[in-house]
């Protein structure tokens, strides 16, 4: 009995590793399979479609960091503004 004990830790051991190195594998693998397709060029010439914007034959624009964004006060909205007057009248 006492020779039987590191004989099933070292099988639980290597069940525990091999299977841990089994998932940690497919779970590479499927990163590589799904992920190798988004690293293709893309663009109107192309199959490959990232977004529904792209589909559509729409492009991003983007604003320049120095553009004005306009207040974002949350404490002045005209909700609040309707309920300050309510309030004094």
């Amino acid at each position: 009995m006492a020779a039987e004990v590191p004989s099933l830790v070292t099988g639980t051991l290597i069940g525990i590793i091999v299977s841990s190195l089994f998932v940690m594998f497919l779970l590479v693998g499927f990163s590589l399979v799904f992920g190798f397709p988004k690293l293709r060029k893309s663009g109107g010439k192309t199959l490959i479609v990232r977004g529904l914007d792209e589909a559509v034959g729409g492009t991003n624009t983007f604003l320049p960091p120095t553009a004005p964004r306009g207040p974002a006060d949350q404490l002045d909205t005209p909700e609040l503004q309707e309920a300050k007057r309510k309030k004094t009248a």
